[in-house]
């Protein structure tokens, strides 16, 4: 199938071959898997973070493809994910991968663990530190939430954790990780960069609201509390910070309040409805309260792929990455990648993050880069945002 293929058949059958081991549990896990640190490099002042949103991994080559084009339908199955997370994992080489939710389609995998080893298998193979989060589908299958993600931190280069520690909170996942500056540099010892990761639930567990779950009142209280931590830490002793250091918040099901974008007020595409649970829990509000997060970003709606500001804070989705899920025949599979970008002091270190950027890739020929746009820039949080659409490279 073209579509897993970049120039070459010989590269499209070394990705099926690497797909195909990653499942059958033929690649022994690497050594040397222990907690890394997440860290900006010195030599680029950078930290990029990929997004793989809705893998909706099951049988390997057994569970075909849904919604694509009628001559990729014979070949298509969840190996063509398993090829397009190598392909992109070269492309760009993240420091960090996060996937977010409905990584496994339960209801079609026969083995709910084995389907994780092999959705996660590619990072685990490139020594790619990722972390995840569940959908409203991971759990359809042998085990509960609480049972995929004890199996999810112990997988090896995984910085995921099932709950804060001591205590009592809605949900599995719930947990922040901490992206130190550059070894060396003033921020060495303190972040620059916090990632929050919450649990959204799969579907309504009250009588008289149907629909999908959301983020409830003890998540976003753990939140409030961490997210005042690590800015009080930020702006401590030593070299102290004038600025709250950036945050970027992931999650499965969508805010509500993206409903609320218009087509000249976003970047991407937006091809069906916003799928949000049917009540609003505040969590928009909890994070504008807390001041620190610049973006948050989401799947469950396959074919959305756009981002829209809102208060100074942008709500992304990523688009649909996996072929056994719904989508749209002819419109790329894809993912979204995230950069922040360190800026200099006076004195030519590195010092705290300067802009944070976004742009997705296709998992077309050419891999193409689309929709690039700043998110962020210190000191412009509000307004003045400058964006740029591209159709290759960036």
């Amino acid at each position: 199938m073209e579509r897993v293929s970049s120039s070459s058949s010989s590269l499209a059958s070394l990705l099926l071959l690497l797909a195909f081991v990653a499942f059958s549990g033929e690649a022994s896990p690497p050594s040397g898997s222990e907690r890394p640190v997440l860290r900006f490099t010195g030599k680029r002042g950078e930290f990029k973070i990929l997004q793989i949103a809705d893998m909706h991994y099951a049988d390997g080559q057994k569970t075909k493809c849904e919604d694509v084009l009628p001559e990729e339908v014979p070949n298509c199955s969840d190996l063509n994910t398993t090829a397009f997370i190598y392909r992109v994992f070269e492309a760009e080489k993240p420091d960090l991968v996060v996937f977010t939710g409905d990584n496994i389609f339960g209801p079609d995998a026969t083995d709910a663990a084995k389907s994780m080893d092999a959705a996660f298998a590619p990072a685990i193979a490139l020594k790619v530190p990722w972390a995840a989060v569940l959908g409203n589908h991971d759990q359809q299958s042998t085990l509960s939430r609480e049972g995929l993600m004890q199996h999810i931190v112990r997988m090896a280069y995984s910085l995921s954790s099932i709950n804060p520690e001591g205590l009592q909170i809605d949900g599995f996942g719930n947990y922040n990780l901490e992206v130190a500056g550059v070894e060396g540099s003033g921020l060495a010892n303190k972040s620059v960069l916090n990632l929050y990761f919450l649990d959204s639930g799969d579907y309504s567990t009250v009588p008289d609201i149907d629909g999908y779950g959301w983020i409830k009142v003890s998540q976003q209280m753990w939140f409030k509390k961490v997210s005042s931590h690590l800015q009080k830490l930020y702006r401590s002793k030593p070299e102290p910070q004038k600025e709250l250091a950036p945050g970027l918040v992931y999650f499965h099901i969508p805010l509500p309040e993206l409903s609320s974008f218009i087509e000249s007020n976003m970047t991407g595409v937006k091809q069906e409805p916003i799928s949000s649970a049917s009540v609003n829990s505040g969590f928009f509000t909890t994070m504008l309260e807390a001041g620190d997060v610049k973006a948050v970003f989401t799947g469950h709606d396959h074919v959305n792929d756009f981002c829209g500001e809102l208060t100074g804070i942008h709500l992304c989705y990523a688009g649909g990455f996996g072929y056994h899920a719904y989508g749209k025949a002819g419109w790329s599979r894809r993912a979204r990648v995230v950069s922040a970008y360190l800026e200099k002091t006076p004195s030519g270190s590195w010092g705290g993050v300067r802009s944070i950027k976004t742009w997705k890739r296709l998992d077309d020929k050419h891999l193409t880069t689309i929709d690039t746009e700043t998110l962020w820039e210190k000191g412009n949080e509000v307004g003045g945002r400058r964006r740029k659409r591209i159709t290759r490279g960036h």
